[in-house]
């Protein structure tokens, strides 16, 4: 089975989450390509679908969001999963977070099977006026890759029995 794995990030942490989904799944046996939206230009030829956002301000990055709406109708004929990354704090490994106002909309649009909010990533050398003046009071790394790994396992199991499965 192919699988797409693209992200949407400044930062580099929610490409580090999809590098670690993407070898999640390879490590399942799945075939899988990891590359930014902005270089996909069919998705058409893949069996399931991953889109990974950083999360700004409550909204999700404009990269992940212009792919989804730019290949809405592909995405609604193959199995398509959603991830956030944001949370600079441990309450995305505490509990379930709800996908925020736009997120749950392109779900709706694409009929996405599912959506998870990891945590985020700040490094303490961050550029940008907003994200340097977080970084001098919360710097950090907060994605857990022991919950990555069980969504992954999740999906592949999904995928392999063609049943929506839980997290």
């Amino acid at each position: 089975m192919s699988i797409l794995v693209t992200y949407g990030s400044t930062r580099g942490g929610t490409k580090g989450l999809a590098e670690m989904i993407a070898d999640g799944l390879r490590d399942q046996g799945f075939s899988v390509d990891l590359c930014p939206p902005r270089e996909v230009r069919n998705v058409g030829h893949y069996e399931a679908v991953i889109v990974g956002g950083a999360l700004y301000a409550f909204r999700w990055h404009r990269d992940a969001k212009r792919f989804v709406k730019r290949h809405s109708a592909e995405l609604r004929r193959c199995p398509t999963y959603l991830f956030s990354s944001g949370p600079l704090d441990d309450s995305a490994n505490e509990g379930e977070i709800p996908p925020v106002k736009g997120v749950k909309a392109l779900m709706e649009l694409i009929g996405a099977r599912e959506h998870i909010t990891f945590g985020g990533r700040l490094s303490p050398d961050a550029k940008g006026f907003a994200a340097k003046a977080m970084a001098k009071k919360r710097p950090g790394d907060w994605r857990e890759i022991e919950q990555v790994r069980a969504w992954v396992r999740s999906i592949a199991l999904e995928l392999r029995s063609g049943v929506k499965q839980g997290v």
